[in-house]
């Protein structure tokens, strides 16, 4: 029997109120930050965001862990910037506004040119295949200058073209506008193919295969599409950061790069959606921040990195979803104390252990410019005694308060745990 009538389900209020305030922050946030370092930030913080987002659709998506992703960022961004070069010389008539696209159309091409053989296995032999291709890539981006252009890259003018509406994509606060345009765009369409039927197989395939092949699904085929689908979104972020640097090395293509899309997705948390926003955000707070502030801040993101995939595997995001799931039971408020404890006794040891890794590094780098070493607004001996036992001693006693708190806080959260689980299933009798 045929229907006579229309079905509208109800707006999804919550849905509708996230994305807005999205699209506010991305909005006015150079409205708060006015400086000019703010705004580049701010600019690579929208590169990053797209970047990890489609690394994440093979990694928490997918369950593909790639070594490789850098290899459709980075020839998306020669692509874009060649295509930009066409641009200003008069010999492709298209405005800026719209060498993202040739970047994610490059991405998705590479994508289906190496993809069809990477996907062929999953698991490690595929994170293995992704890591030769990115070797092949980078190898070759130093052999094939006249693409690549050998050490020196590939440089550009993004002030090409006629303006629109006085538009010319000179004043970073331009190019910022621009590239938040495409992470809006981006990060919703990215979204709404977790939402698809293609995005939900892709999450069955993740988590069993086998069932995957049994209901007549080739398991090969959708690892495919997903890759092909991630290489145009990595493709455009390639193309918004020749936008933004006007110039292409081949450190793009590197293994750092790659490196840094795992390391940073991770952070933020791959199981959920919203993880590689924050990752992405980290990643440059990392990279422009902490690098200014000290030599070591590799060691230091090392030693992130290891803490939480120890403690926390699940990312910045999955702390995030545990305690607003407490909240909404109103328990939260019972451990906000320790929570503090916590916090407090973290940042005793980092003081302590930065103390040493900064004497340290001072010692084999900075040697010549004398004993003395500046942290924190204090003046360190590297050489003396004093220093050194002031440090360990500072790191130990940290050490023992944090694990006394620990213990603390784990018999806290066991109970709340456990009361959680009773009301759950008391709500379901009833």
């Amino acid at each position: 029997m045929s229907k006579t009538h229309y079905e509208f389900k109800p707006w999804n209020v919550g849905r509708w109120i996230i994305w807005s305030l999205f699209a506010l922050v991305l909005l006015v946030a150079p409205k708060l930050f006015t400086s000019s370092l703010s705004v580049t930030m701010l600019t690579q913080m929208g590169i990053a965001i797209i970047a990890c987002l489609s690394y994440n659709i093979l990694l928490g998506q997918g369950g593909m862990l790639s070594f490789g992703h850098a290899v459709y960022t980075g020839l998306g961004s020669y692509m874009a910037i060649h295509a930009l070069n066409a641009v200003s010389s008069g010999s492709m008539p298209i405005p800026v506004s719209l060498i993202p696209l040739v970047g994610g159309v490059a991405g998705l091409f590479f994508a289906i040119l190496f993809g069809y053989v990477t996907t062929k296995k999953a698991g490690t032999p595929f994170a293995m295949i992704t890591l030769g291709m990115a070797e092949l890539v980078f190898a070759m981006s130093l052999m094939f200058s006249e693409f690549f252009g050998g050490e020196a890259g590939v440089s550009g003018n993004r002030v090409a073209g006629d303006p629109f509406m006085g538009i010319t994509f000179g004043p970073p606060i331009q190019v910022y506008y621009l590239i938040a345009i495409y992470t809006f765009v981006c990060v919703a369409l990215m979204y709404a193919f977790t939402r698809t039927p293609l995005g939900r197989i892709l999450n069955a395939v993740r988590d069993n295969p086998e069932r995957v092949e049994f209901i007549g699904y080739n398991t090969q085929i959708v690892r495919y599409l997903a890759f092909m689908i991630a290489g145009f979104f990595a493709g455009i972020s390639g193309g918004l950061a020749a936008i933004n640097f006007e110039i292409v090395t081949a450190e793009v293509v590197g293994a750092a790069r790659s490196g840094g899309y795992l390391l940073f997705t991770f952070l933020g948390g791959a199981t959920f959606f919203f993880g590689p926003i924050i990752g992405g955000v980290l990643m440059v707070l990392a990279s422009v921040l902490l690098s200014e502030l000290t030599k070591a801040w590799l060691l230091y993101l090392g030693l992130i990195f290891l803490f939480m995939v120890m403690y926390a595997p699940g990312g910045i995001a999955s702390l995030i979803m545990m305690n607003l799931r407490v909240a909404s039971f109103g328990r939260l408020r019972e451990i906000w104390v320790s929570y503090l404890a916590l916090g407090v006794t973290a940042l005793v040891i980092l003081l302590g252990a930065g103390a040493m890794v900064e004497m340290i590094y001072h010692l084999k780098l900075d040697a010549a410019m004398g004993d003395t070493v500046r942290y924190l607004g204090m003046e360190l001996n590297a050489k003396a005694a004093s220093s050194w036992f002031g440090a360990v001693f500072v790191t130990l006693t940290g050490l023992g308060i944090f694990e006394l708190a620990r213990r603390e806080y784990s018999r806290q959260w066991a109970a709340i745990q456990t009361d959680i689980e009773k009301e759950i299933k008391r709500r379901e009798t009833q």
